[in-house]
């Protein structure tokens, strides 16, 4: 994607969300219904914070000791059968998983959900090399059905209603009849997906959570498509995020504790897969061979730096999504990248740079919702800030991918000239009367006004200050 269009894609979206009337009534009745029911699992407000700061706790010293935590994963995948592989861009973990299923004689893939394939653009990929995947989380089929890409990180299609669901359904399965009824929509997917179960050559997943002690990958799901995509077929092939490792096995629960009800109000998933080795002698189900993909893909400069490491925090709920002003009035798919909401606007800058993606981090009107549900305390206002901080700040300083990207001459004499303004009471009384007698002679698109005036009424400056009607009231002296 052009840097420069990537930049500008955000506002022109949102402009169209804003006025799409279904997208709205779609987002609105879906986040209700998510934030009551969360509302309802953190009922406790001491038992929640201090869940939440174990969860944090737990996540800060993972990401402490990531380097030897990344090799202690290795080293006990490795001696419990897991091949472990390393992908410092997306482009090198397409490349690996190809060649592991080329490897394999694999043909057909069964997909479990993972936004890291997503990432990846890994579907895309194979099918240009001749090789079909299919998605087998209810969701991710149906946007792959509409050919579009997941609008939320733990329900990608929630920017649709059930009619739209039942005319693709009507239009893209073979044999299927128009219903509204959920119950018959959801049968219809399970029978279309069954073949792809039983004859995939390959199954590919995500992972919630790969714990260093034991070697062990832990997804968790609710439609029992996961377990059947990692067991079923004879191949296993795991991509996640360098970030997502655990030190210890005792380190899960608090976190299997705090997703479910974050992300869905549930008290717990209805699967909770613990996958440490293939198949054993003996054993009568789960893959012959189970391979590990550890992408980087910037994800050690985020980690590099001792603020903005705390957005590797995240666990993957999308709490913050779903409280976020802005997130629910315009959509996923206003954000263009594969991270949307609140944690997007964190993570997608780090990662695609801030020259492709700065407009993001202003996306927000910095309400603190999203750090006040955030279960594991990431401070994304403050975060947002940071990173607004690093668009403009010059060249050499910033620390952000694509750092001073939005830096501008003409901004920067103008804040001088408001530090001066103000440092000064003598250039202040002078600068308040010239802007008392001239100011509303400006235009509402003068270079200085228009971004303000576009969205906004034009201000409109007072005669004279307090200061002078004060002193003509005999407030004050001259």
């Amino acid at each position: 994607m052009d840097a420069k269009a990537g930049k500008m894609e955000f506002g022109a979206k949102a402009h169209v969300a804003l006025n799409d009337p279904k997208l709205r009534a779609n987002f609105r009745r879906a986040m209700d219904g998510l934030m009551t029911k969360r509302a309802a699992q953190f009922s406790d407000q001491e038992e929640w914070e201090a869940l939440r700061a174990r969860g944090a706790g737990v996540r800060a010293r993972a990401l402490a000791q990531l380097p030897q935590l990344l090799e202690r994963l290795e080293a006990n995948c490795t001696a419990n059968g897991i091949q472990v592989h390393w992908a410092e861009t997306t482009a090198e973990a397409n490349a690996i998983v190809l060649g592991i299923l080329e490897a394999a004689g694999a043909r057909r893939v069964i997909k479990g959900k993972s936004m890291v394939t997503e990432e990846m653009h890994l579907n895309a990929y194979l099918e240009a090399n001749g090789i079909a995947a299919v998605e087998s989380d209810l969701g991710e089929y149906i946007i792959q059905l509409a050919g579009e890409a997941p609008s939320h990180i733990v329900m990608p299609c929630i920017h649709k209603n059930k009619v739209e669901i039942a005319e693709l359904f009507a239009d893209k399965i073979e044999g299927q009849v128009y219903t509204e009824n959920v119950d018959e929509l959801t049968a219809a997917a399970r029978a279309a997906l069954r073949g792809s179960f039983a004859g995939a050559d390959a199954g590919i997943s995500g992972v919630n959570f790969a714990v260093a002690e034991t070697g062990t990958l832990v997804l968790i799901e609710n439609e029992g498509n996961g377990r059947l995509s990692t067991t079923l077929p004879p191949l296993h092939i795991a991509v996640t995020g360098i970030e997502k490792v655990l030190e210890k096995l005792e380190d899960v629960p608090p976190l299997l504790s705090l997703l479910p009800r974050s992300a869905t109000g549930q008290p717990i998933t209805t699967y909770v897969n613990m996958i440490s080795s293939p198949r054993k002698p003996g054993e009568k189900d789960g893959p012959n061979a189970v391979h590990l993909v550890l992408l980087d893909n910037g994800r050690s400069r985020v980690h590099a730096d001792p603020e903005l490491g705390d957005t590797l925090r995240c666990i993957r709920c999308a709490a913050c999504m779903n409280h976020c002003p802005v997130y629910t009035r315009v959509g996923g798919h206003t954000y263009t990248f594969t991270y949307p909401g609140p944690i997007g606007k964190l993570l997608t800058p780090q990662l695609e740079g801030l020259d492709c993606a700065g407009d993001q981090p202003h996306a927000s009107t910095l309400c603190k919702a999203c750090a006040e549900v955030c279960p594991v305390q990431i401070p994304i206002p403050d975060l947002l800030v940071r990173l607004r901080t690093e668009a403009v700040r010059p060249g050499a300083a910033a620390a952000v991918k694509g750092g001073g990207s939005s830096a501008s001459v003409s901004e920067s004499l103008g804040w001088a000239g408001w530090r001066l303004l103000y440092a000064s009471p003598l250039v202040y009384r002078i600068g308040t009367r010239l802007l008392g007698w001239f100011g509303n002679l400006m235009p509402a698109s003068a270079p200085m006004l228009k971004q303000w005036t576009s969205v906004r009424a034009k201000p409109k400056f007072a005669p004279k200050s307090l200061h002078e009607l004060a002193r003509e009231k005999g407030f004050c002296d001259e």
